[in-house]
């Protein structure tokens, strides 16, 4: 038998060091050749490991979200045969040593974890605690000297409690019945957070007492106890590392906005025609071509736009002081996906119909969702749409993607009545909500450019039109 170590391969592009997001293996399992080991992440994708050989796992060698450098050693497998990797012959009892405790290191977790579904989460290097787990840490001698809990009420809960059961019930009142207290107890139902309406009371006429106010509690309470769980009081806490795709996307973001002076322009865009078109040309084309959403349209009033203003389709190197523009416009369409927020492209956006557009925003969000995007189809973007749909909302304040210089927001569509010729009439409208780096984009520039993008989508004849 001999050993096999996979170190972490070069994945190109000057990548120096990848970062381990997920183990497929652990310690005692036994991997086929082309079984996944890991996936490691690099700035722009998720890269799976393939094992080159057939053997059982003796060692990883990297930790859950641990950096580790192009040429480490990833994972050690036992294989038939002398392996590629050659043990010290000066140091055999140090070699056995090390063995014996990787062993037992490893019997120790799979007994401690006995039933735990085969999973990795021990090389996570946090403790989680779990949702039934009281986070509060009690002496032994605070337990000891804690009292018992109290057997019996005061005399007059427990004379409220049995007049509570005898008497008849007069919390069922009439919409708008006022339910009768003396100041004293509606006081002391308001601090108490009681509707008075729902209490029963025990007095002449349904009159609620301060024993009455007990019994409700402790009704309340019994309730709790006996399985209603709605207002039951949750304890314990949930740790998560933050490692992956959240981890690249919390550090994007976060430089984005460090280092970008942002401002947003808002404006409002009649879509009107520019919806009776789509579903016309959709009704039109059904069966062969495909389906068209708003964005393909968007996308094609964007690309037109920017020969006009083309300063915006841009990246700026802020450390070397350099604004390289464009002449192709590689849009980024930012979509979202189980694993977190992704950026593919589309190449050559001004060179692509509505039509040729869609088909691709498809492919692109597909292949994101699934985990299969390759890297050159997630980087590269020289300006970016974003839009949620539906989901939308009214207004938002997009981050730009960093290095580009302007990121343009699509908001959902609302029916509403707008005054057009002097007749109030119901339109459809949307609004546009787009960042621009201040460093490269004046406010003027920056309004000019939405108003002409509104332009061709109020009229959206014009965007077929050269």
């Amino acid at each position: 038998m001999g050993i096999h170590v996979i170190k972490m391969p070069d994945l190109g592009e000057g990548i120096a060091e990848v970062e381990v997001v997920a183990w497929h293996v652990k310690p005692g399992d036994t991997v086929k050749e082309d079984q996944v080991l890991a996936d490691v992440m690099t700035d722009k994708a998720t890269v799976e490991i393939p094992s080159p050989v057939n053997g059982t796992v003796t060692s990883l060698g990297g930790k859950l979200g641990e950096a580790m450098a192009v040429g480490a050693e990833l994972i050690r497998l036992e294989v038939e045969g002398a392996g590629n990797f050659k043990v010290d012959a000066k140091t055999p009892a140090q070699a056995v040593r090390n063995e014996a405790v990787a062993a037992a290191e490893s019997a120790g977790t799979t007994a401690a974890r006995a039933g735990g579904g085969g999973t990795v989460d021990e090389f996570i290097p946090i403790t989680v605690a779990q949702p039934e787990t009281v986070v509060t840490s009690v002496t032994s001698a605070q337990t000891a000297a804690a009292p018992a809990p109290a057997k019996a009420a005061p005399a007059q809960s427990s004379h409220a409690a049995q007049a509570y059961a005898a008497a008849p019930a007069h919390h069922g009142r009439a919409p708008g019945e006022k339910p009768l207290a003396a100041p004293a107890v509606r006081q002391r139902a308001w601090d108490m957070g009681i509707e008075l309406q729902y209490v029963t009371g025990s007095g002449p006429a349904g009159r609620i007492s301060h024993a009455d106010l007990d019994a409700h509690v402790s009704r309340g309470q019994q309730k709790a106890a006996e399985g209603d769980r709605r207002y039951a009081v949750l304890e314990g806490e949930q740790a998560m590392p933050v490692i992956g795709m959240r981890r690249k996307i919390a550090e994007k973001m976060a430089e984005a906005k460090r280092r970008i002076p942002h401002f947003t322009y808002v404006e409002e865009i009649d879509v009107t025609e520019l919806e009776a078109l789509r579903v016309q040309l959709n009704s039109r084309y059904a069966g062969q071509r495909p389906k068209l959403t708003l964005l393909p349209l968007i996308m094609r009033a964007v690309v037109l736009a920017i020969r006009k203003y083309p300063s915006v389709n841009a990246r700026f190197d802020d450390e070397a002081n350099i604004v390289t523009t464009y002449n192709p416009v590689h849009l980024g369409i930012a979509a979202q996906t189980d694993a977190g927020l992704m950026v593919p492209v589309v190449r050559n956006a001004e060179a692509r119909d509505p039509w040729s557009a869609a088909a691709e925003v498809a492919r692109l969000a597909e292949a994101a969702r699934s985990g299969k995007a390759l890297r050159e189809e997630l980087s590269g973007s020289t300006i970016t749409i974003t839009s949620l749909g539906a989901l939308g909302g009214i207004v938002t304040t997009p981050v730009i993607n960093r290095p580009e210089v302007a990121i343009v927001g699509v908001n959902r569509i609302i029916d509403k009545p707008v005054i057009l010729n002097g007749a109030m009439v119901a339109r459809k409208t949307m609004n546009l909500s787009s960042s621009f780096d201040h460093r490269v984009i004046d406010g003027m520039v920056a309004a000019e450019f939405i108003q002409t993008i509104r332009g061709y989508l109020e009229c959206p004849a014009t965007l077929f039109v050269e």
